[in-house]
């Protein structure tokens, strides 16, 4: 706690005297700073432990954050049950131990956290602990099975018909799932997604003949990054944008060359794999946002990844700086468009009572509850809104060290989505939609009607 005295003194310091017409740090607009990742000092460890231990301690003297994800309460656990009761009592080789607990949801940065930038603290919880999460791929160069999991393209293109079926059939039979538990670490019972034959990007056929009408608020034509997971998982929902697209005569293409977001490596700190990836999207997709194009992604952490991540990582490139202006969340963009005059409200049903939650990487792009919004304006339909971590969190809720604790974290919206007793349920996180099907089943042995948004758009119009 002397840590924090020290600081509250700085801070003070920086509003009184000469600076007393300046206002405190966290009553303006919160800032975030490029991530530096570049620079040989942002891999030295011993600077970022004791940048570690300066943040801990100011949480340690907070604890707003406790209920957000398990890396508040690992750390608290470590400093009550440390000799002294303080930071200086934990061993900071369990620093890991949080670092570990981190799915960079942004959650802390954007709605807890009074400390960000640009108050004095200057603290940036889930950058920091991507710092250490960077530092420990460089060192290791990552599991085996997190390195696979972050491949998403490379499993993706395993797809074709006799291992899609060979796949598909692991993913869901139970011995085969307890020897993946047993030699990758990735927990017996959690859901995992089955791969499809019918790609989206091999089954599309984009449609430009629609007039381009701009709007105030947007522009006329859209383009779409398909998502690994849209691609080779679920095309479904990929297909019902396209109709409601369509159906409003909006003309829309696809992304070129297109690879994964990058998301999955950056979760993982392999910074080195996000540049990769990043070098084959953002040239393709440069030029289509200098076209004039709004382009979308169908899961948020995508969408959050080229507007905010990326930009951050590579604060000087101007392609990667025009795509994160082009880039629209999809419900931001109709929402949009309905203001504009631009978006047909020929709806010939509604979707009954739809138990909606917002997902993590929606609610920290600082553009409100469009989805909910959006929702809403459908006929004979009502929305009840869950905002709380899922706890699938990519990756980390399928690992076998991990998906425990991600039901127990989403348990909270498991009870809520239940007791809402919906048609349907939803979230513009496929993932995070089925881990809370799952966890629905499981807490509450209830079946429930997975849709996502976009495709209860489509029932709506029905197209």
């Amino acid at each position: 706690m002397a840590l924090i005295a020290e600081h509250i003194l700085m801070a003070i310091g920086s509003n009184s005297g000469s600076n007393s017409g300046k206002r405190e740090g966290n009553l303006e607009p919160p800032t975030r700073h490029p991530i530096d990742w570049k620079n040989p000092e942002y891999y030295n460890q011993e600077k970022v432990e004791a940048e570690m231990e300066r943040v801990f301690d100011v949480c340690h003297g907070c604890r707003r954050c406790v209920s957000l994800c398990d890396a508040f309460p690992t750390m608290f656990d470590l400093i009550d049950e440390s000799e002294t009761m303080e930071v200086d009592g934990v061993d900071k080789a369990d620093y890991k131990q949080v670092v570990d607990q981190c799915y960079l949801c942004d959650m802390c940065y954007v709605a807890k956290c009074p400390y960000v930038p640009p108050h004095p603290f200057n603290i940036d919880f889930p950058h920091l602990m991507l710092q250490a999460k960077a530092i420990e791929h460089k060192k290791t160069g990552g599991k085996l099975r997190d390195n696979l999991l972050s491949n998403m393209d490379n499993m993706g293109k395993l797809a074709i018909p006799v291992v899609i079926e060979t796949v598909n059939a692991v993913n869901h039979w139970s011995p085969a799932r307890k020897i993946l538990d047993k030699t990758m670490g990735i927990d017996k019972d959690a859901w995992l997604p089955s791969f499809t034959k019918e790609k989206f990007l091999n089954n599309i056929n984009p449609d430009q003949s629609f007039d381009v009408v701009n709007g105030k608020r947007t522009v006329g034509k859209v383009a779409i990054f398909a998502t690994c997971y849209i691609n080779y998982n679920e095309p479904g929902i990929g297909h019902d944008f396209v109709a409601v697209l369509e159906h409003n005569k909006i003309p829309w293409i696809v992304a070129e060359r297109e690879v994964c977001c990058g998301m999955p490596k950056l979760e993982q700190g392999d910074l080195e794999g996000v540049e990769s990836l990043m070098r084959i999207n953002i040239p393709h997709l440069a030029k289509i946002a200098r076209e004039g194009y709004a382009i979308m992604a169908l899961v948020p952490s995508c969408t959050l990844m080229f507007k905010q991540e990326l930009p951050l990582m590579f604060p000087d490139n101007e392609d990667v700086q025009a795509v994160a202006a082009a880039f629209w969340d999809p419900f931001n963009y109709l929402v949009s468009r309905a203001k504009d005059d631009l978006l047909k409200n020929d709806f010939k049903q509604g979707v009954g009572t739809v138990a909606y939650h917002a997902p993590c990487h929606g609610r920290v792009q600082n553009i409100g509850k469009k989805t909910e919004e959006f929702l809403k304006s459908l006929p004979e339909t009502e929305v009840k809104t869950t905002e709380r971590c899922s706890g699938h969190a990519g990756t980390y809720g399928i690992k076998k060290e991990f998906h425990e604790k991600s039901m127990k974290i989403g348990r909270p919206v498991f009870r809520q989505m239940h007791q809402a007793e919906a048609d349907y349920i939803a979230s513009d996180c496929p993932l995070g939609g089925h881990h809370i099907k799952q966890g629905i089943q499981q807490k509450h042995d209830s079946e429930q009607n997975l849709a996502h948004p976009i495709s209860l758009v489509r029932k709506a119009y029905g197209i």
